[in-house]
């Protein structure tokens, strides 16, 4: 029995059961910041994420882009603006909206997790936030999907307006 795998099962304690397997996201949020940390480390001169700032994460997210499986019609594109187009394009692909929110708060909470402080986290910078909205509202426009913001209620449901 090799030490690494004496000293693995002696920190399982005495039980002897596998530790239980990390969730769906658990496991996504781990992926995410490998491959977020092999990013910085591929950069030419390499970054430490203690030097990460939001240009890095937004040069992450355009980079992601060319893995991408959404189509996004440019504004000069004949399908431009229609949900379903009847025919095939040469517009990019890109990582969808969606994507985009739900890998940023995954690396959001595993940058806090692993030593790094809400008041420097480069995830959550309003630079960040306002690129995920332009992205969101630019692919809402070229598929042709109105993402209308939605109204406050107010206290006995009449719009603020009429008040």
């Amino acid at each position: 029995m090799s030490f690494d795998r004496g000293k693995e099962l002696a920190d399982r304690g005495s039980s002897g059961d596998p530790p239980p397997s990390p969730s769906r996201y658990e496991s996504q949020k781990r992926r995410d910041w490998n491959t977020f940390g092999q990013y910085l480390r591929n950069q030419r001169p390499p970054v430490h994420i203690s030097q990460c700032n939001s240009n890095h994460v937004l040069e992450f997210l355009r980079y992601l882009d060319q893995f991408g499986k959404t189509k996004v019609h440019l504004q000069g594109c004949l399908f431009y603006g229609q949900p379903e187009p009847p025919a095939p394009c040469a517009c990019p692909l890109r990582q969808a909206w969606g994507s985009l929110d739900s890998l940023i708060g995954r690396l959001r909470a595993a940058y806090e997790e692993n030593g790094g402080s809400p008041e420097s986290n480069p995830f959550a910078t309003g630079v960040i936030r306002i690129y995920l909205r332009e992205v969101k509202e630019c692919q809402a426009k070229a598929r042709g999907i109105p993402y209308k913001k939605k109204k406050k209620a107010t206290k006995g449901g009449e719009d603020s307006s009429s008040t």
